[in-house]
């Protein structure tokens, strides 16, 4: 929707890039309002911009004219289809809801978090690049909901990528999704602390995984392997994960793809007290810091599932330019060929250096 700069409320997340006199949006789509971004506009002189319908904490945007609407404009808004963004802002506010009855002793309710868990994961699964501003719209203060969905469609589509055929992948996602149901027995100052966890908070905090266990083991509706994934996601193939300190093939291939899609948005996105990192920069890490922590056919299932970059993707590098991808090598999924502005091609498996800072979907 298009909206007047006076209008314009801090969180409001931009639909399409705002360009300024150079080549280069001065605030590129799916970006997140803050002060910062409305000192740009005034300072370009940028009356008028398009946001999403729904603002990053899952509240419907309310221009102050909204209460002059008519009734009949006012369904008419309602019966718009919904985008990506506002489907998956809303699942996220309804996670919200259920974690918090959970810290209130609530049982889960695994029909109800299926319920609004898999329409967003059935709109992924149709245009999975939505999955590269995921963690733009996690804040600090929601990052705890933001990741449960996230990684529930993180899941599900390294599980697609896998070959899994779609029971699993549902399962797959609710495994996602419910990891770390067993968060709302951490006490709230913990989950909220600004600070390193201290030894003894962190020891609190490693049992979310056996009490998540607890707090699922009983349903029908879960399968097995699904309930052991919620269970040993935080293992590690080399044995140094935890609670059991498991290795390789006595980790199931749920809880490695769990445990994978639980560390990529944890390093993608801004938490507490630690800043996010660029996606392909995390994918690096992956792939090379982090060999012999995951099955190699799961690390290949997130690399081929992000690096999987369409020619003609609109790129920034790390270095700051701008460009587009030509080419994508079959064994170099997270470093393609792109081609800049100045029309002067990267290699950039030839260039450790420089990586992509920025995917434009």
């Amino acid at each position: 929707m298009k909206v007047h700069r006076g209008d314009i409320q801090l969180g409001c997340i931009v639909s399409e890039d705002i360009m300024g006199m150079a080549a280069s949006p001065i605030i590129p789509k799916n970006t997140v309002l803050e002060k910062e971004h409305l000192n740009i506009l005034q300072a370009f002189h940028i009356d008028e911009i398009y946001i999403e319908k729904t603002k990053v904490d899952g509240n419907p945007f309310r221009s102050p004219l909204s209460s002059d609407k008519s009734s009949d404009q006012s369904d008419a808004d309602i019966q718009e289809p919904i985008g990506f963004v506002d489907l998956y802002l809303t699942t996220v506010k309804e996670f919200k809801k259920e974690f918090m009855n959970w810290q209130s002793g609530t049982a889960v309710n695994i029909a109800r978090v299926r319920e609004f868990i898999l329409p967003v994961i059935q709109v992924m699964e149709q245009n999975h690049t939505y999955v590269y501003s995921l963690p733009q719209y996690s804040t600090k203060k929601e990052y705890l909901y933001h990741h449960a969905v996230s990684v529930s469609i993180i899941c599900a589509l390294i599980g697609k990528k896998l070959g899994l055929h779609s029971g699993q992948v549902n399962q797959l996602a609710l495994a996602g999704a419910l990891a770390d149901c067993g968060m709302a027995k951490v006490s709230p100052h913990i989950l909220s602390k600004e600070q390193p966890l201290t030894e003894s908070e962190f020891k609190e905090v490693k049992l979310h995984t056996a009490n998540g266990y607890k707090m699922v083991k009983d349903t029908p509706l879960l399968k097995t392997e699904t309930k052991l994934a919620i269970f040993q996601h935080h293992e590690r193939f080399d044995g140094t994960g935890y609670p059991a300190s498991e290795k390789s093939d006595r980790i199931h291939l749920y809880s490695q793809i769990v445990g994978i899609a639980d560390v990529f948005h944890a390093m993608t996105s801004e938490r507490v007290y630690r800043r996010k990192q660029p996606i392909f920069k995390v994918l690096d890490m992956i792939s090379k810091d982090l060999f012999g922590k995951f099955d190699i056919k799961v690390v290949e299932g997130i690399l081929q599932l992000l690096g999987d970059l369409r020619t003609g993707t609109p790129v920034k590098l790390s270095t700051g330019e701008y460009g587009e991808v030509m080419y994508t090598k079959p064994n170099a999924f997270i470093s393609p060929i792109v081609k800049l502005k100045t029309e002067e091609l990267i290699d950039l498996s030839q260039k450790k250096d420089i990586y992509i800072s920025e995917v434009f979907v």
